[in-house]
């Protein structure tokens, strides 16, 4: 996830959120790369999903992403969890 995959992403997240429910979790278990591009990405997915009444929350993160959201202080935000099981069971109730 970077400068050149962002404009890519963007309106994928857009239409993602725009017909989902108010649960998204996105699995980011196969990102090998993330830049402050990729992560101004997903802040911005997790503000479009906020502002429709949504949830979006991140899975199965890598840890050099796990560390850039830590230093960022975008964990603050995006909730990361473990897998996707375990971001589903949060829910599921």
């Amino acid at each position: 996830m970077d400068y050149i995959t962002g404009p890519v992403l963007r309106p994928q997240f857009k239409e993602l959120i725009a017909r989902s429910g108010r649960f998204i979790v996105l699995d980011l278990s196969r990102v090998s790369f993330c830049d402050s591009a990729g992560l101004n990405v997903l802040l911005g997915a997790w503000r479009q999903a906020d502002a429709s009444g949504a949830v979006l929350v991140l899975a199965c993160v890598p840890e050099p992403l796990r560390r850039i959201l830590q230093m960022t202080g975008a964990d603050q935000l995006l909730r990361v969890y473990d897998t996707v099981t375990d971001a589903e069971a949060v829910f599921a109730g």
